[in-house]
């Protein structure tokens, strides 16, 4: 039993080119801190419990010689989070060139973000982590939080302290309207409709894994969004519930053993 209840409802992607940052926001979020990575090799799951569900999310390899698994890893998927780096606009172009095919084969109702990451280079106020609500962090009442046991969201990242950050600006090269017009042509590669889709605004991040700056707002809006298909797959399961394999095999040879005398 405790094995079935590990099992994931759904299954939530990052996709995105190599060194813009995915694998430190999956560490921000789940581990609450920032520390440097290496590149991914292949792929690599966390397990996230949300409540009384169970969410996969899946860090991909950015590289070109990993880039054909990452349809595999995308099959089935709720939710793709397509990353890029806030100061390479070559990295905002690769997910529309490169990466946004490989979602063909994620579900025909899956949720897409487009995630700005490295915020803290280029925004001042990306060096203050926020909360799922968008309102700046207390570190106290996040300490009382921890005191709770029935509170289903994380609580919010602690932000880097002022000595980790340079301090030295760099030239932002994609601005949040880039990232909401690359939202609107994935709606139209995936034949969806504009005004019965997800709002841009809704789905379009800047985000700081150093700092924490919107990390926990991304993934738990994601986390929010993705209920209605964790519900329904547990209603369909319900309805048609899987036949254990090894008691029907058990049961067939038992029959099996009555039958020959």
């Amino acid at each position: 039993m405790p094995d079935k209840m590990k099992r994931p409802d759904v299954k939530l992607v990052l996709l995105g080119d190599m060194n813009v940052g995915k694998t430190s926001l999956l560490h921000r979020y789940m581990e609450r801190k920032f520390k440097e990575t290496v590149s991914t090799v292949g792929g690599a799951f966390f397990l996230k419990q949300w409540g009384p569900y169970n969410i996969s999310i899946w860090d991909t390899a950015g590289r070109e010689q990993f880039h054909g698994l990452g349809s595999m890893y995308c099959r089935g998927a709720a939710a793709v989070i397509l990353t890029y780096d806030v100061t390479n606009w070559q990295s905002l172009a690769e997910l529309e060139e490169r990466f946004l095919s490989l979602t063909d084969t994620a579900n025909h109702d899956c949720i897409y973000a487009i995630v700005g990451n490295k915020a803290d280079l280029t925004d001042p106020k990306a060096h203050l982590s926020r909360t799922s609500d968008g309102q700046p962090e207390d570190q106290t009442e996040c300490e009382e939080e921890r005191t709770e046991p029935q509170v289903l969201s994380a609580c919010p990242t602690p932000p880097a302290s002022p000595a980790s950050l340079s301090g030295v600006m760099l030239h932002k090269q994609v601005t949040h309207e880039d990232a909401v017009a690359l939202y609107g042509r994935i709606l139209r590669y995936k034949g969806l409709d504009e005004k019965s889709s997800l709002p841009a605004e809704k789905v379009c991040f800047e985000t700081s894994a150093k700092t924490g700056y919107n990390v926990d707002a991304l993934f738990e809006t994601m986390f929010d969004l993705v209920l209605p298909s964790i519900l329904r797959k547990r209603h369909e399961n319900q309805e048609s519930p899987t036949v254990d394999l090894e008691d029907s095999q058990g049961a067939h040879s038992r029959k099996a053993r009555i039958g020959c005398c």
